[in-house]
């Protein structure tokens, strides 16, 4: 019996520690593929997860030009294509003037400015049918390759089920739009863009498990409020994507004061009911929980960053704790000048885009404090007779 594929060669074997960290790390991998393999997976998956960031970010556009209603129908493979001909420009633009946004918000627009919101929304869509094919193809190479284990292929199938379904979610959000309302509904649409962050995070998640990074020892505690500060992240892109679909934050624009207060009375918080439903419906509410969320982020990353520096954990988590909380810095700056503003569409299209950076940096630093109680695992080796 001898081993093959993932012993590592003599140095490795002299050293057990690094040779079960190697081990570990390739398993993610078929042996075949061995590191030439695990290069071009990363390499597609990098570019899959840079394609959604553009995604997010024309989707962020659309919502900020209200360019979100201007395609009435869904055509997943003819929709492809836009309008070539004046005759077909003519059709699309009639079909956009039957719907609410048109009557109650833009009568009167021109075909030329109905183009213009006509390609934002086209372009939001066509590169969605781009990250499927750019997933999808390969996927099916590597698949037919064998490059991957069954764990890693069992995730990487429920990342593309969740792209399918992010596409029917993206036509349900419209759907919402086309009847009664002006806009799309906010819930709808911070399913779809918690959907498309979930998405990201999940291949950014599966980049660092393909990766041979070493252990970055750290307290409990450290490991704690990292876990922390990513939850307490998604909350509150969350409640930023309601604070997007409700406009709210073109109706508050004083700082630090909102609605004359620092804390708002409660009558004006929560006069909907049942009471919960202000933290969806009610502009105060959901752009006053969006800050409060904002500051208790803050304040958990410069503990995570104090902690990190004084419980002396390895460099790379004393580094990942210090960007975190730059970051966020620069995002709680960026949010208030965006408010102050009234929400410009260069300033509230760079709000999202470092919002996404925080994400990417908080994920970075949750799997590397992970990685510490994966070491222990055992290696597991194929054996060959």
């Amino acid at each position: 019996m001898y081993c093959v594929g993932k012993c590592g060669d003599y140095k490795d074997r002299k050293n057990p520690f690094k040779a079960a960290f190697n081990t570990m790390t390739l398993t993610a991998i078929d042996g075949r593929a061995g590191t030439d393999g695990m290069r071009y997976v990363r390499a597609w998956l990098i570019v899959v997860a840079a394609l959604i960031v553009c995604t997010l970010m024309v989707g962020g556009a659309t919502r900020l030009t209200e360019s979100g209603l201007s395609i009435v129908e869904w055509k997943p493979v003819t929709g492809t294509l836009p309008p070539l001909t004046d005759a077909e420009w003519s059709r699309q633009f009639e079909a956009y003037k039957t719907i609410p946004q048109y009557s109650e918000m833009n009568r009167g627009m021109s075909l030329a400015e109905f183009k213009t919101i006509f390609w934002w929304e086209w372009g939001h869509r066509l590169l969605g049918r781009v990250i499927g094919a750019v997933f999808l193809l390969p996927f099916l190479w590597f698949l037919w390759r064998g490059y991957f284990s069954p764990e890693l292929k069992r995730r990487l199938w429920i990342i593309f089920a969740l792209g399918g379904l992010q596409g029917a979610l993206g036509w349900w959000m419209v759907k919402s739009g086309l009847t009664e309302r002006v806009s799309v509904s906010q819930y709808r649409l911070a399913l779809h863009f918690m959907l498309a962050l979930f998405i990201f995070s999940a291949i950014v998640w599966t980049l660092r498990r393909l990766q041979s990074v070493p252990p970055s020892p750290a307290s409990s505690r450290v490991k704690i409020t990292g876990r922390i500060l990513l939850l307490l992240l998604f909350v509150q892109l969350y409640f930023g994507a309601l604070v997007a679909g409700l406009r709210a934050g073109r109706v508050f624009n004083t700082w630090p004061l909102i609605d004359g207060a620092f804390i708002p009375t409660a009558d004006r918080l929560f006069f909907e009911s049942p009471w919960w439903r202000n933290f969806f419906d009610n502009t105060l509410t959901v752009q006053f929980s969006h800050r409060m969320i904002a500051y208790t982020l803050l304040v958990v990353a410069i503990i995570h960053a104090i902690d990190a520096v004084r419980s002396r954990a390895s460099p790379a988590v004393v580094s990942g704790a210090l960007w975190v909380m730059s970051a966020m810095i620069v995002q709680a700056v960026i949010g208030i000048l965006t408010l102050l503003n009234q929400v410009p569409i260069d300033l509230g299209l760079a709000h999202q885009g470092i919002a996404i950076i925080v994400l990417t940096l908080a994920l970075f630093q949750v799997e590397r404090l992970g990685r510490t109680s994966l070491e222990s695992k055992p290696a597991k080796l194929r054996l060959v007779a």
